[in-house]
């Protein structure tokens, strides 16, 4: 029975988000740890609420960071300049509570404390990475259309195309997609940002559609269009000051929207050793090589690994009928082609870089960075080759 049209959805926030600003921050701390000290280990929580930030975890490194200023110039950075929006960067407060990586933890990971002498994964936990043909970044059409609607807000924000928005906001989009999971049209647009008081719904209605949603969206708009634009009808208490705001609250916007699996690790504020986020990136880099290359059309990949153990547990794949290999077949060049030791992913994607903070908004995966370097597709020359031999022995 042929599948019928369905419908789904993927949200995006802004870089002001109370959540949003807590992975930059502690992501900020991550990148200042590794500009003086490579090998620093890194686990860096912030909290936000009102004028107050909390910057909390466990840091061993030879360098120093100065917490304070980082907190300061992040807020800045994002535009938290007065404090109507929700916090004031020269006036808020900071509270810092850092202690050194667990010995116990160090014991399994560090490769010289090891018993195997080989760098173990700095926790336990499975990870996914996923790809598809449905856009030119091999990611699902709703969260990029949704990360592309939230950077919009923030353009036309700082650039003084809307200048009565807040840094606070939130896009989400649904797309239709027909009885083959082709992506077709934009069902409906949802965008609420903060804006200052006394401005008229229909203006921001009206300057959102024209200046953000059309840009993005407009290939895939047509007259059955559902626009919601601050659906409440106002959004003048925003950031902090009407939410409270934790790192690693928002893993569905930082992966697929939804649309792949998660294994629930949080990236931001987290150095290269914790497989939450360096597995997350190799999962990544080798679904979108597998689909690049043409061995599936959509491509998802599990990962699991044990504290303190180098190689992974076990490698599970799904190409959801796709797939022009046998699933075998697939994970047989994966464990030719990619490395799956922590040790080995830090060094083949070149993680021990101070490159974090920019992941931190906008989502890790689907962009064109060189410091990206999971994004890259520098395996489907090969990949297609070892797929042709599979092809002329049938």
């Amino acid at each position: 029975m042929n599948k019928k049209k369905y419908l789904f959805s993927s949200e995006s926030v802004t870089e002001g988000h109370p959540d949003k600003i807590c992975d930059q921050i502690s992501d900020a701390v991550l990148d200042e740890c590794l500009r003086q000290d490579k090998n620093s280990r890194v686990a860096a929580e912030t909290a936000v609420k009102n004028g107050a930030v909390w910057v909390f975890g466990e840091i061993t490194t030879k360098g120093f960071v100065d917490i304070d200023k980082i907190v300061r110039d992040t807020l800045k950075k994002i535009g938290y300049t007065y404090s109507k929006l929700g916090i004031d960067y020269e006036n808020c407060g900071v509270f810092c509570s850092i202690i050194p990586q667990s010995h116990d933890i160090a014991l399994g990971v560090d490769a010289d404390k090891a018993a195997h002498h080989m760098q173990g994964a700095g926790d336990q936990g499975m990870m996914f990475g996923y790809a598809c043909t449905e856009t030119e970044e091999y990611m699902p059409l709703p969260i990029m259309l949704a990360h592309k609607l939230t950077r919009k807000l923030s353009e036309v924000r700082k650039n003084g195309i809307i200048p009565y928005l807040g840094p606070d906001g939130k896009a989400q989009v649904t797309i239709e997609y027909d009885n083959n999971s082709v992506p077709r049209r934009v069902h409906t647009v949802v965008v609420s940002n903060q804006h200052v008081a006394g401005i008229e719904k229909d203006k921001i209605r009206e300057d959102i559609i024209e200046h953000v949603i059309k840009p993005v969206c407009g290939d895939y708009l047509d007259k059955e269009t559902v626009f919601h634009v601050n659906p409440t009808g106002e959004f003048v208490i925003g950031g902090p000051q009407a939410d409270a705001g934790l790192t690693g609250r928002k893993i569905i916007v930082d992966t697929y929207g939804g649309m792949g699996r998660h294994g629930g690790g949080a990236f931001s504020g987290k150095d290269p050793s914790k497989v939450d986020r360096s597995a997350a990136y190799m999962a990544r880099y080798i679904a979108k090589n597998i689909v690049a290359a043409g061995i599936a059309d959509r491509f998802e990949i599990e990962i699991s690994y044990a504290i303190g153990i180098n190689e992974p547990l076990n490698l599970w794949v799904d190409t959801f009928g796709t797939g022009k290999l046998d699933d075998e077949q697939i994970i047989d060049l994966i464990r030719k082609y990619f490395p799956l030791t922590p040790q080995g992913i830090i060094a083949h994607l070149n993680l021990q870089r101070p490159i974090y903070q920019k992941t931190a908004a906008y989502g890790h995966f689907g962009r064109n960075d060189p410091d990206f370097t999971w994004e890259k597709t520098d395996k489907v020359d090969v990949l297609k080759k070892e797929f042709n031999k599979f092809l002329n022995k049938k």
